[in-house]
């Protein structure tokens, strides 16, 4: 790794030290088709050959719209060691997205993974003037495919073949790889640059948490590639020789995970949030001495602490049973062979890590942002530095303080050179020290060690002049299997409420244990009994809360909240004013009562 400089080198790196038959492998139509590393040379020189025969300069920009696939790399790397920047951007975005980040990042090609996109985007090479074609992976009517980019020139494509080798001389580490648009709450998103040396010192950053995993290993990648977290990753894993695959959906993850047996993966807390509900689901339906000894060995598990010396030896005893009966299981249903789990993009609930830390699963839970390449912080595999409810051990080379207001801030070489074309919001977030100013708030131990407590523009005050942190609640509240998704509100006003989304799925089977009949979920919500099933839930988790924090008032809405829909970001987090504005009359009615 001594002479990986750029992300390119990286492929470099694995041709020297991990070339194998298997190096990137895709699920698709029920088939795992794979690619050797040999092969991803071969396809990344012949990107890099049909750019350079189109005449593509150093600094150009290519942008891409793809689920996860192998053909994602070909052209990430096709482009990159030639000097091209990468503007790689979320599929489930809006059409006015869209059109400003490929007008705004100047792209000259947009390349899409399928029908729907291509069909979706085609009319932007109309529309934005630099956008000179589209190109898509899949064989689509009417599309012009990717490979029909490739020279079909054996003479001419040795004439541009040493051209690679020097366009690779003229890449600087400190050259941009990449603009990555960040999805924001409000207002359009903020192209974030990137240099190779931002990314690449953060994959050597992140070795250091995944080192127990080894050339070899299998890797399996579902997050969106175009999210920093999962491509850092991505070059992590090519970093130490795994094998990566791409999952087929994100409804086939646990298949997949079986399929390959999987040694790691990267995810978010809602993936094994849904996990958990789903194991939780079918204890509740067993019955007799099976379900007594199924919540037994859960009541153990919610118990586990990663310092052994804390450990009782009749607690080991009682884990080690849990695990032959129950927990093993869980392992088991993924694979069996996981190693680590990174879980990043938002706060991991502390019980859903204890539990499956007990279960031989050990989630490690980071933190970082598009800004920082991403990773800060991170929990590793092994005590002392794991800590449920903390972020984790500092990067190796990353400095952290934190300021008087609470923010925490950043230097280190991971951190961004700025946003495009904006100094003005780039002055705005890194100060003239060189401190990138995150917007979290949180602490940091003598260990080095990182909690997250709140985001410093979402903490508001009640009327009584109190402050009150809502992702803090929030989290506490989504412990509860009957919670989906939840709002905190009450700014300016003189009591603490929520909207709360109910899990609909598991709502509805305890509908049909209780005999609640209803039309729809509109009718489900006013239910008098739901009502009241789900303030035994808001009693329950404002006992974790003080007075002003505790949720005064309720409201279940019935529609499901996503990125489709817009009140979530690509990065699933909450678009807080759009959820405000779409239910404000709920919210005044809260409050005029």
């Amino acid at each position: 790794m001594e002479s990986v400089k750029r992300t390119f080198d990286l492929l470099t790196n694995a041709e020297k030290n991990f070339p194998k038959e298997i190096a990137l492998a895709v699920k698709r139509h029920g088939k795992w088709e794979t690619f050797s590393t040999a092969d991803y040379r071969k396809y990344t020189d012949l990107f890099s050959i049909a750019l350079l025969n189109k005449g593509f300069k150093k600094g150009d920009k290519i942008a891409t719209v793809s689920n996860n696939r192998p053909e994602w790399n070909f052209v990430d790397m096709g482009m990159t060691q030639i000097g091209c920047v990468h503007v790689s951007i979320y599929p489930t975005i809006s059409d006015t997205e869209y059109q400003h980040i490929l007008s705004h990042s100047e792209a000259k090609m947009l390349i899409v993974s399928d029908k729907d996109l291509y069909e979706r985007l085609k009319h932007f090479v109309n529309d934005i003037d630099t956008l000179e074609d589209i190109y898509t992976f899949d064989d689509v009517k009417g599309a012009k495919n990717w490979q029909e980019l490739f020279v079909d020139n054996a003479e001419k494509e040795m004439e541009l073949f040493p051209m690679i080798e020097n366009r690779k001389k003229e890449v600087s580490e400190d050259d941009l790889l990449t603009l990555i648009y960040t999805s924001g709450t409000t207002g359009l998103s903020k192209g974030v640059m990137l240099t190779h040396k931002n990314v690449i010192s953060n994959v050597y950053m992140s070795q250091d948490y995944v080192a127990n995993l080894q050339p070899g290993d299998r890797a399996l990648s579902f997050l969106p590639m175009c999210h920093i977290l999962e491509r850092t990753g991505n070059y992590v894993w090519q970093s130490v020789g795994l094998s990566i695959y791409y999952a087929e959906s994100i409804e086939t993850i646990v298949e997949n995970l079986q399929e390959i047996k999987a040694h790691t993966f990267i995810t978010v807390p809602r993936v094994f949030e849904k996990i958990y509900d789903k194991i939780i689901l079918k204890g509740r339906e067993m019955t007799g001495i099976k379900k007594s000894i199924f919540f037994w060995a859960v009541k153990i598990g919610d118990k586990y602490n990663p310092n052994p010396k804390e450990r009782s030896k009749l607690y080991n005893m009682q884990l080690s049973i849990a695990r032959k009966l129950v927990l093993n299981k869980w392992k088991e249903a993924l694979g069996g062979h996981l190693k680590g789990v990174i879980s990043g993009g938002a706060a991991l609930q502390p019980r859903l890590a204890r539990i499956f830390w007990a279960a031989g699963i050990l989630v490690q839970e980071g933190y970082g942002l598009t800004e920082t390449s991403p990773v800060v912080a991170a929990n590793k595999s092994y005590y002392p530095y794991i800590r449920f409810g903390w972020v984790g051990v500092l990067a190796d080379g990353v400095e952290v303080k934190i300021a008087d207001d609470g923010e925490i801030l950043v230097k280190g070489p991971n951190v961004m050179k700025g946003y495009y074309k904006d100094p003005e919001k780039t002055r705005e977030v890194i100060d003239s020290d060189g401190w990138f100013h995150t917007g979290d708030i949180g602490e940091l131990d003598d260990m080095r060690m990182l909690r997250i407590t709140d985001r410093k523009k979402e903490i508001f005050k009640l009327s009584g002049g109190k402050y009150v942190a809502p992702q803090m609640i929030e989290n506490i509240f989504k412990e509860s299997m009957f919670i989906e998704q939840l709002m905190v509100v009450g700014e300016n006003k003189k009591f603490t409420a929520a909207l709360i989304v109910p899990d609909f799925d598991y709502l509805h089977k305890w509908c049909s244990l209780h005999n609640i009949k209803y039309r729809d979920n509109k009718e489900l919500i006013r239910k008098p009994k739901v009502i009241a099933r789900y303030q035994q839930e808001v009693d329950l988790y404002n006992k974790q809360l003080g007075h002003t924090e505790q949720i005064k008032v309720f409201r279940l809405v019935c529609e499901n909240w996503s990125t489709e829909t817009g009140e979530l970001s690509p990065t699933l987090k909450l678009k807080r004013r759009v959820i405000l504005k779409k239910y404000n009359h709920i919210i005044e009615e809260i409050y005029s009562q």
